[in-house]
């Protein structure tokens, strides 16, 4: 394929993201649904060669990795700690109201047995790359009910190092003997990662802070992508292996780490997320629309509801609580991964995973951004409290 092509529909790719961000900075609204609906009218008008749209998947993982990696730089690992204890009860709670409404659609459609365990996967996981994205673009990375969400997300993935291994190795008739490896591999992994996090974060601070900063981004840039391909391939969140070398990153490091990586970020979060709108096959949607519509009204109600409670927890007061609950809408890049894994026994799956998928994702940062509406809603919306006579 000519090199000529390739740069012109990457460029007028990258155009239409840097219009569509212009125009969401003048309505002062995250650009995230901006981005996939583009995603979605790119695909509908053009069709990009092999090698350009390789490129975009390949820079939409990077995307995913580095804004988790970037969200990790904010904590420290005892914060981590502190906020995984503390919110063990609020991951119970998201499990049962979010895995559940999945599973009875699935049979409420007439899945298999395994499609209504792929369909509450599907439900379940908030989109950490979104969520971190919404704190970054609103400026509420420091806010009291950040550190809920964050918890949410980190356990959604301690729950799919379980969920995973168990499903694919059931999806291909594994054994016993294999389901319990893979599920020992993924959880020795996670474990292991985490503990090097805590443990190892200091010396590796000083190993890498250089005064270069040319080699500080390569040798920053190079861990996270190591770290997140090896986590991958053990069936481990790519995106949490980078959250949690963030994580171990401390001090001075982590400050200049920051300020070299955020415009790389901003560059593949961008195709992150029009990426997501380049896959949805719009001849699909008509016949998935109404269920998919149901599912992300109701899901969307649940996980509101999640944060809303972890953050009441917290002592957040109502529009922190707003905030917590509107950032976990959104369902992303994993939900799509293991709707992925049941296209055989389930065709409708991945359409429906599809538009589940954008309309929680638009949902979410629209919400979001309209914290003090809501908010002052719901305190007209409440009964006035009677004074004692």
């Amino acid at each position: 394929m000519p090199l000529g092509q390739i740069f012109l529909e990457l460029g007028l790719v990258i155009v239409v993201l840097a219009l569509v961000g212009r125009a969401a900075g003048r309505l002062g609204i995250t650009p995230i649904p901006l981005y996939l609906l583009s995603g979605i009218a790119l695909g509908a008008v053009m069709h990009l060669s092999d090698a350009p749209e390789e490129f975009i998947h390949i820079g939409a993982e990077i995307g995913a990795v580095l804004l988790l990696f970037v969200l990790g730089l904010e904590y420290t690992s005892q914060e981590l700690r502190d906020n995984l204890r503390a919110n063990r009860l609020v991951g119970l709670l998201d499990l049962a109201l979010n895995v559940t409404p999945g599973v009875l659609a699935g049979w409420l459609l007439g899945l298999p047995l395994m499609g209504c365990v792929l369909l509450g996967g599907v439900t379940y996981l908030t989109s950490s790359g979104i969520a971190s994205k919404v704190l970054s673009d609103l400026g509420r990375l420091g806010n009291r009910e950040t550190p809920v969400i964050l918890a949410v997300c980190v356990i959604e993935d301690v729950v799919m190092a379980l969920y995973l291994p168990v499903v694919a190795a059931l999806l291909i008739g594994g054994t016993l003997v294999a389901v319990g490896v893979n599920l020992l591999i993924a959880l020795s992994a996670f474990g292991a990662a985490f503990y090097c996090a805590l443990r190892y974060g200091p010396q590796l601070s000083r190993l890498l802070n250089v005064p270069s900063d040319e080699t500080l981004l390569l040798g920053v840039l190079g861990l996270v992508l190591v770290v997140a391909g090896i986590a991958d391939q053990l069936k481990v969140s790519a995106a949490i292996g980078a959250f949690l070398v963030g994580i171990a990153l401390s001090g001075d490091v982590a400050h200049r780490a920051r300020r070299q990586v955020e415009p790389l970020r901003d560059l593949f979060a961008a195709v992150f997320f029009v990426f997501f709108g380049l896959q949805l096959d719009v001849a699909t949607v008509p016949g998935v629309l109404l269920p998919a519509t149901l599912l992300a009204v109701i899901t969307a109600a649940t996980k509101f509801l999640v944060g809303w409670t972890g953050a009441a927890r917290a002592g957040v007061q109502t529009r922190g609580r707003i905030r917590a609950g509107a950032t976990l809408i959104p369902r992303g890049e994993f939900s799509i991964l293991i709707a992925g894994l049941g296209l055989g026994i389930a065709p409708t799956l991945g359409p429906l995973a599809a538009v589940y998928v954008l309309i929680t994702a638009v949902i979410g940062p629209v919400l979001a951004r309209l914290d003090a509406p809501l908010a002052r809603w719901l305190d007209r919306a409440r009964p006035p409290v009677r004074r004692a006579s």
